[in-house]
């Protein structure tokens, strides 16, 4: 059994590695489905749970500091490649459809939570809440929603199977509709999307040592100062110290995006690093206690989807939106910036850069809009 904070923080690193190196080196289709983010928290849980290292206050005060200060940093550096002015620039008719897309996610939450709320825990809203954050933005969306709201570690399998099994139905999905297109935009009048021109930030070319110490050197004094001044602000029932400290963070980032700073390599792979590492310390504090409700937050995902679905059909007769884009927005939402540009190019591969910068939109809202849905939600729980 491991007693002390350095064998511990070792094997946390290694088992955080290497799921990652093995979907880049073998690309087995387990991880189609099961994604290696998904992956590092079973493994995790299940060391945890198998009692390989004591919860002794060293340890506590360990995983305490560490996802205090790494959450704010990755959001900071999560925020360095989302250029706004590359996003307005995709003009207003993509811009209707992704907030069309949100909309129908927002009215899907809401309803299927009503739907579900009576066979789901006292805090069943929790997980729903932060799976929000995560379909509108991504998994670093989902873990900021998940401090900010004080969810429990145990809560977090249920939040992430949802988000990695649901989001395998619905990329199957959405690639099956593709050849429906031509029949569904004439039953829209909509104009096919294949003309509009967006430009994606360049790459910055590779990550250096200094680049990555200077990063991680940026993103923790970030961290401690958004902490500071949250710290002066007094908490509320619907935004706490930790919120406020996630927040700042994020719009520090949106600053420094729009600088030359932004131009230094690194931040994006660091924060990748920075997400599955403390998704790795959250499952070591974790157990399988209430795994037994995971049909019903799968049975949720699925509701959430398919009135998703119906409602941007609908959203896309009423206003003559296309197939492609309408796809290309709600896997930009649920999916994120990894996956929506293959389903792009498989539609049209002009289209690719609007899905990368309809993603990187959603990275910036998800946090936003996973706690505003925390506020409704817990309003309506019974």
């Amino acid at each position: 059994m491991i007693h002390t904070v350095w064998p511990y923080l070792a094997l946390l690193l290694s088992i955080a590695g290497l799921f990652p190196m093995l979907e880049r080196r073998f690309g087995w289709r387990l991880f189609s489905v099961m994604p290696p983010i998904v992956m590092v928290y079973l493994c995790v849980t299940g060391l945890s749970v198998a009692g390989l290292w004591q919860i002794n206050p060293e340890i506590q005060g360990a995983q305490k500091a560490l996802i205090g200060q790494a959450i704010p940093a990755m959001l900071f550096l999560l925020m360095i490649n989302c250029d706004l002015r590359a996003i307005f620039a995709l003009g207003p008719r993509v811009l209707a459809v992704f907030f069309s897309t949100t909309l129908c996610l927002f009215v899907a939450f809401i309803a299927t939570y009503l739907i579900f709320r009576h066979v789901l825990p006292e805090t069943g809203w929790q997980p729903l809440a932060a799976l929000s954050g995560s379909w509108v933005g991504g998994s670093a969306n989902l873990v900021a929603v998940k401090e900010a709201i004080g969810m429990s570690d145990n809560a977090l399998a249920m939040a992430l199977f949802t988000d990695a099994l649901c989001y395998s139905v619905w990329v199957a999905v959405l690639f099956s509709v593709a050849r429906l297109a031509p029949a569904f935009n004439r039953w829209t009048k909509a104009k096919a999307a294949g003309d509009i021109v967006a430009a994606v930030p360049a790459p910055r070319g590779p990550v250096t040592p200094d680049a990555v110490l200077l990063w991680l050197g940026l993103a923790l004094a970030v961290g401690v100062v958004s902490s500071w001044i949250a710290g002066l602000i007094p908490d509320s029932d619907f935004l706490s110290k930790t919120s406020w400290t996630i927040i700042f963070a994020t719009v520090a980032g949106l600053i420094v995006a729009h600088t030359p700073l932004s131009k230094f390599p690194g931040a994006g792979p660091i924060a990748s690093a920075l997400l599955i590492f403390v998704v790795a310390v959250l499952a070591s504090q974790s157990n399988f206690e209430g795994i037994a409700a995971a049909p019903w937050y799968i049975a949720c995902g699925l509701s959430i989807l398919l009135i998703h679905a119906t409602l941007l059909v609908l959203m896309a007769k009423l206003f003559h939106f296309d197939l492609h884009l309408c796809g290309i927005s709600s896997l930009a939402h649920v999916g994120g910036v990894a996956a929506t540009p293959v389903l792009a190019a498989a539609y049209s591969p002009a289209l690719v850069p609007v899905g990368v910068l309809l993603a990187l939109l959603g990275y910036i809202l998800g946090t936003g809009f996973g706690l505003l849905m925390a506020s409704i939600l817990s309003s309506l729980a019974p």
